[in-house]
């Protein structure tokens, strides 16, 4: 059923990219080797040109997390970005010689990132990130909510800018399946309440193919 770096499965465009990033904003950024390797959990936004294309990653880590010290030393990181995923069962399709597989959507960036404690790069970090989660809420949050708090915990933090060197990504997402078993697995996969994953298969079919089976 297909290789993930099969050219079937790439970013049809920066778009595909912006949406995984804005739709599973929780990225691993990962500083490997020597004994102050670091990996930590934190929520990355796209930065992007004048001309709306993706050139970086920003997001903010806890003074005291030991990953600062190490990009600090290093500034080279890794960040990995792991949208929907599901496994795609045999006993979906009528033909169950088909092997079991894997359908996701996912980024790996690497990046130079740069490090700032500069309070307006803080609470600019800090108020986009708080915009964009709180976007379309009934009763959206703002950071001016809490008032002296703000102060006393922005200290705690550091604002980053990963400047994307490289980047590599796959959405594995049907394409390599024929229309009858593709209908098949999206039936399982919404039977299985996977309606992210099967949104995501569904628009690069139309896209793609002209429509989903």
């Amino acid at each position: 059923m297909g290789h993930a770096r099969d050219s079937r499965f790439a970013a049809r465009d920066s778009n595909d990219l912006l949406r995984l990033l804005a739709t599973q904003p929780l990225a691993w950024l990962v500083s490997a080797g020597g004994e102050d390797a670091c990996f930590s959990p934190l929520p990355l936004r796209a930065q992007l040109d004048e001309a709306g294309e993706l050139i970086g990653l920003m997001g903010h880590l806890a003074r005291r997390n030991p990953h600062v010290a190490r990009l600090a030393r290093d500034p080279q990181a890794t960040a990995l970005v792991l949208g929907p995923q599901a496994y795609v069962s045999p006993s979906w399709l009528d033909d169950r010689t088909q092997a079991p597989t894997w359908n996701y959507a996912a980024a790996v960036f690497q990046l130079e990132v740069t490090l700032s404690e500069a309070p307006q790069d803080i609470a600019a970090e800090l108020d986009a990130l708080v915009t964009q989660m709180e976007a379309g809420r009934a009763r959206a949050w703002a950071l001016e909510e809490m008032g002296e708090r703000y102060a006393r915990l922005a200290l705690g933090v550091t604002a980053l800018r990963g400047r994307i060197v490289a980047r590599h990504s796959t959405f594995k997402l049907g394409q390599d399946e024929a229309r009858h078993d593709f209908a098949q697995i999206l039936a399982g996969l919404s039977a299985g309440g996977e309606d992210t994953l099967v949104a995501w298969m569904r628009d690069f079919a139309e896209r793609e193919h002209g429509g989903a089976a």
